[in-house]
């Protein structure tokens, strides 16, 4: 009953967050950027979806009231159009998600091909660049004290989550987020990251069919293996939805203090090592 009752409360929020405020995700036809565009959408933001999945990115925005944009956020004069329609659409610029972003080479450092790494940080890393660029010009133009939310992951404070080109593009954007909020402080902008672990995105669950050589696998499946393995919440794995909600505080002006800052959602997985986290358990479970 409780687990229906915060369904419904998130599907039709009583306070809605982001009245009002016109929002641009890179990123967002599918999964996180998804989850948070419909997330935004709920609580009252005019979202711009930016992708360079032009169907799926259409009839989301079709289905929540907003537009779409083709952009490849490795070039910067699609990120600026995005950012630019935006504005012109509603007339300001108050929320900038940087989300769009690929898993790039797998393998070892010592065959790393320079090629390859260079064509993911042109996604990576420069999309972010491109992003924070062009939103900060907007709301620096526009006068808007708004919230600029850039996408790193786990695999930035922990090595051996994903590749080396991967974890080097999503460290880099957390000192590039602080850099940022250093400077664009002074005009009210707020600069943040989120890091999500473990979140059955397709980007995820590719990744886990090759590593598991299946194929068949869900993300359902994949949740069911991170709250079973990667998670200190046994038994609860995360979910797009989860990242959602973290974005919408984020940006809302309930987050109106927070800036420069690294929000993880990840079960508490960075937190602590697992062994202790499963002797802990066995303990716990000896003592009732």
């Amino acid at each position: 009953m409780e687990s229906d009752q915060r369904t419904s409360d998130i599907a039709q929020p009583s306070k809605r967050l982001l009245t009002g405020k016109v929002a641009v995700i890179t990123g967002g036809a599918r999964g996180i950027g998804a989850a948070t565009a419909k997330a935004f959408a709920k609580n009252g933001a005019n979202v711009v979806i930016a992708d360079i999945l032009d169907e799926p990115g259409e009839e989301l925005a079709a289905a929540i009231g907003g537009q779409y944009v083709h952009c490849d956020v490795s070039l910067e004069r699609d990120v600026e159009r995005a950012i630019q329609a935006a504005v012109g659409w509603k007339g300001r610029l108050d929320i900038m998600f940087n989300n769009a972003g690929i898993s790039g080479p797998e393998g070892s450092i010592t065959s790393l091909k320079m090629e390859q790494l260079g064509a993911l940080l042109e996604i990576n890393l420069n999309g972010v660049v491109h992003g924070i660029k062009h939103a900060a010009r907007a709301m620096i133009e526009g006068r808007i004290a708004g919230t600029i939310i850039c996408s790193s992951s786990s695999a930035a404070m922990m090595g051996g989550l994903a590749s080396h080109a991967y974890t080097l593009s999503k460290a880099a954007i957390l000192g590039l987020a602080r850099s940022s909020a250093c400077e664009l402080g002074v005009h009210g902008i707020r600069v943040n990251c989120v890091s999500p672990h473990g979140v059955p995105s397709e980007m995820l669950t590719s990744a886990y069919r090759r590593f598991l050589g299946d194929q068949n696998l869900q993300p359902q499946d994949v949740s069911k293996i991170v709250g079973e393995k990667g998670s200190l919440l046994r038994g609860r794995g995360g979910s797009v939805e989860d990242v959602a909600e973290a974005m919408v505080f984020l940006a809302s002006d309930n987050a109106g203090f927070i800036t420069g800052h690294n929000l993880v959602i990840d079960g508490g997985f960075t937190c602590c090592s697992s062994e202790m986290s499963t002797i802990y358990q066995t303990k716990s479970n000896k003592s009732l």
